[in-house]
């Protein structure tokens, strides 16, 4: 009996404790990590108001899936608002403009072309006149005894018709066109344009233009946005941090138009070649800055133009364009006059534009890169806006 008993306790201490004959517990449920859905990109449109000649006007949103905001009318093809993060992930509107369509059927002076799209050229043209194959065209005289930015009523100022809107997975559009008659504004020729704004998931600004003339013509498309990366109507934009890829740029003369000399910046207060903040020098510039680079890329390509870094909020704006040039200009007419939006007064210096561009004054210099469309030619430019923090 004693020997049975105790291989009995044998054998039930073997069953309890043995490895082999561990009683095996349930699994427990493994947990996987939480995946956040993407916010999708999104492009719609609501109405915006009507022109004096009851033309509807509609507002345009398009929606990155970091949340970038990029609002633009069909009036004048103007950026309106552009939200964009600062290093906290903050979104602020760093665009200069208006809350509603009224302050933009102003026009200039009340509205210095803010956010717009302005042609026939962009910039000025020496005594609102050139010569293109031996004939002579007169242009509105709007700025003292010159033209700017298309004349009386340029693109800035007419309804565009909106071609496409939609969002992709990868990016967000909207397409626009205008047909410029022949002898609008002074120009020769029937002009058809677009420009597309396209928003991308890698918080990308494009703004492309095409066109195609049927008679010689000359042709310099720009967005004229006014930028304040600390949010519009903060201060000014002094402490900016700005870098040109740009050794030259254009002298100019008392009226602003290039005398045709292409200068070397080295040793200038002209000079931006390193980042420099944009108010450390401006008082030896007389008026402020608002000149033309001469870009290193020599345009035709899309290549770097500039990078503007605001240290208080991180933003860094960086910009690529195809064309040659483009004109720093630093908000020297603001004045304290204009009420923008949510009610935001706008001094001097409380934005700066950096207009790609072909030179000012160009039909009129020789020795400057050519602005000449002629019939069968597809005109192309492409500017690119990137949004980043530090």
């Amino acid at each position: 009996m004693k020997k049975r008993f105790c291989l009995i306790y044998v054998l039930a201490l073997t069953t309890v404790y043995m490895p082999g004959c561990r009683k095996k517990t349930p699994k427990e449920p493994e947990v996987k990590p939480e995946v956040k859905e993407a916010i999708p990109m999104s492009a719609n449109e609501e109405a915006f108001g009507q022109t004096p000649d009851g033309r509807q006007v509609v507002l345009y949103t398009l929606i990155n899936s970091n949340g970038l905001k990029a609002r633009i009318t069909n009036y004048g093809a103007i950026l309106v608002s552009l939200e964009v993060p600062d290093r906290t992930g903050r979104l602020a509107d760093v665009t200069l403009g208006f809350d509603s369509l009224d302050g933009y059927l102003k026009g200039p002076p009340y509205h210095p072309y803010f956010g717009a799209t302005v042609g026939r050229y962009a910039n000025r043209i020496g005594k609102a006149q050139f010569t293109l194959d031996g004939v002579v065209y007169k242009l509105a005289t709007n700025d003292g005894e010159n033209h700017l930015h298309g004349g009386i009523k340029g693109f800035d100022k007419v309804v565009w018709k909106a071609e496409d809107v939609r969002a992709e997975s990868q990016k967000a559009l909207l397409k626009m066109s205008y047909i410029s008659e022949d002898g609008e504004e002074g120009y020769p020729g029937n002009m058809a344009c677009t420009v597309t704004y396209t928003l991308t998931k890698d918080n990308e600004l494009k703004i492309s233009y095409e066109a195609e003339t049927d008679k010689a013509t000359i042709l310099n498309l720009t967005n004229h946005s006014y930028f304040n990366l600390a949010g519009q109507g903060t201060g000014d934009i002094l402490g900016h941090e700005l870098t040109l890829n740009a050794d030259k740029y254009t002298p100019v003369d008392e009226g602003l138009i290039p005398t045709g000399e292409i200068k070397i910046v080295t040793d200038s207060p002209m000079d931006f070649t390193s980042s420099m903040s944009i108010g450390s020098r401006i008082k030896q510039v007389e008026g402020g800055y608002d000149h033309n680079y001469v870009l290193n890329s020599g345009g035709g390509v899309l290549a770097l133009c500039a990078e503007v870094y605001e240290p208080t909020s991180g933003r860094v704006m960086t910009i690529h364009t195809t064309e040659p040039g483009v004109q720093l200009y630093t908000g020297n007419f603001l004045d304290g006059t204009l009420k923008g939006k949510s009610g935001r007064v706008y001094k001097q210096h409380y934005a700066f534009c950096l207009e790609t561009q072909h030179f000012p004054d160009s039909p009129n210099k020789p020795n400057f890169p050519t602005v000449v469309l002629q019939p069968g030619q597809k005109y192309r430019s492409e500017t690119v806006y990137k949004f980043s923090t530090r």
